[in-house]
């Protein structure tokens, strides 16, 4: 059982909320004290409903508004290696926050309680209704995500004009995202000893046929809604053989695929079958093992578009696979948007710069208020 934690204070600025947040350590699958202080602080704002849902913390206004957007964030991190409790350090003239989850994503959850703060009390006027979800178990396997338990029990709570995830994107809106699957291509063979291989077939030898195909394929790169996503399949893994003096009989390559969103999952396993066809047609098998479909961007939507506006920064294509992916299953148009820098999270030097907080919370304010329009 995890020890309580401290209140936390919503008042404070959004820096030292983010800190707060990454000093609480919330490893996947021990985020439960964090989401009950997060849920009390959240119930003691007032003019919130407030739901639990295993260590998933679920907040609403309803203000019977035009639009309801969902903001939604994970409170789990990956195992800390070192990294806490958190520092401030000045690096190359950066102010930065160093610490476990700082930019995936204690700074997004802290600007998602900071508007909680401002627009969940008695009196608040922003010009949308608005949902949180802070959710357990991101970091982890699939089937024990937190937002797909909310999405199983409680899907009301996920509709919404428009959902934002703030995931770490360095404050730039990142559109949709990526779909992917795996498969794993099984070339067959023929065991012998290797003193006699000309007795057998040797399966390493025959994916070389699959390893050139992968080799030579050529990129799709596909616009949607004037964002540019580009498609890789790639061979992430390679397995064969069983002794130093045996032929080998079987050899399997895993083959990752990641799709831009205007392909469903079914035409993406289709489009992989085709590429490999020739192999197949020789022998091969081909095993689909994960699957999960991406996200259109939805930017043409009313609500996205004033959200860009409201950031006021060009947006780009989400290359890679996110939670977005959820909402989108539910025909909401979905956005990444967060303080903290990608390309950092999961390090040991991870870190968000100081000077990225402030905006992100700004521009939400902003978009929520309607003082942007």
């Amino acid at each position: 059982m995890s020890d309580p934690l401290p209140e936390l204070d919503l008042t404070a600025d959004v820096l030292t909320l983010t800190r707060r947040l990454v000093d609480a350590p919330s490893v996947s699958g021990s985020e439960r004290a964090l989401a009950d202080v997060v849920e009390a602080s959240l119930r003691g704002l007032g003019a919130l409903e407030v739901e639990r849902v295993g260590d998933a913390v679920l907040a609403r206004t309803n203000l019977d508004r035009d639009t309801r957007i969902v903001l939604a964030g994970h409170l789990d991190t990956v195992p800390i290696a070192g990294n806490l409790p958190s520092r401030v350090d000045t690096v190359d003239g950066e102010d930065r926050l160093y610490g476990c989850g700082t930019s995936d994503m204690k700074a997004g959850d802290a600007v998602m309680l900071r508007l909680a703060a401002r627009f969940g009390v008695p009196g608040a006027q922003p010009a949308r209704d608005m949902t949180f979800v802070f959710y357990d178990n991101e970091e982890v396997e699939a089937v024990r995500n937190g937002l797909g338990r909310v999405a199983r029990e409680r899907r009301g709570w996920l509709y919404g004009d428009l959902a934002i995830l703030l995931e770490p994107t360095d404050g730039v809106i990142e559109g949709g995202c990526q779909g992917t699957l795996r498969v794993v291509l099984t070339v067959p063979g023929k065991r012998a000893h290797s003193a006699r291989s000309w007795l057998g077939v040797n399966a390493v030898h025959g994916a070389a046929g699959v390893l050139a195909t992968l080799a030579g394929y050529p990129a799709r790169e596909v616009q949607i809604d004037g964002l540019t996503y580009r498609e890789g399949l790639n061979a992430v893994r390679i397995e064969g053989g069983v002794a130093g003096n045996v032929v080998p009989d079987e050899c399997r390559v895993t083959v990752n695929f990641r799709f831009a969103p205007d392909r469903d999952e079914d035409q993406a396993l289709a489009h992989v079958r085709e590429v490999f066809a020739d192999a197949l047609a020789a022998g091969v098998t081909l095993e689909l093992t994960d699957s999960s479909g991406g996200a259109l961007p939805g930017l043409s939507e009313p609500a996205a578009a004033d959200f860009v506006a409201a950031v006021g920064q060009p947006p780009r294509a989400k290359l890679g696979w996110t939670d977005v992916a959820r909402f989108a299953a539910f025909g909401i148009p979905a956005l990444n948007y967060g303080p903290g820098d990608p390309n950092l999270a999961h390090t040991v030097d991870e870190h968000v710069r100081i000077d990225r907080l402030q905006p992100a919370e700004d521009a939400l304010i902003a978009y929520l208020s309607g003082s942007c329009a």
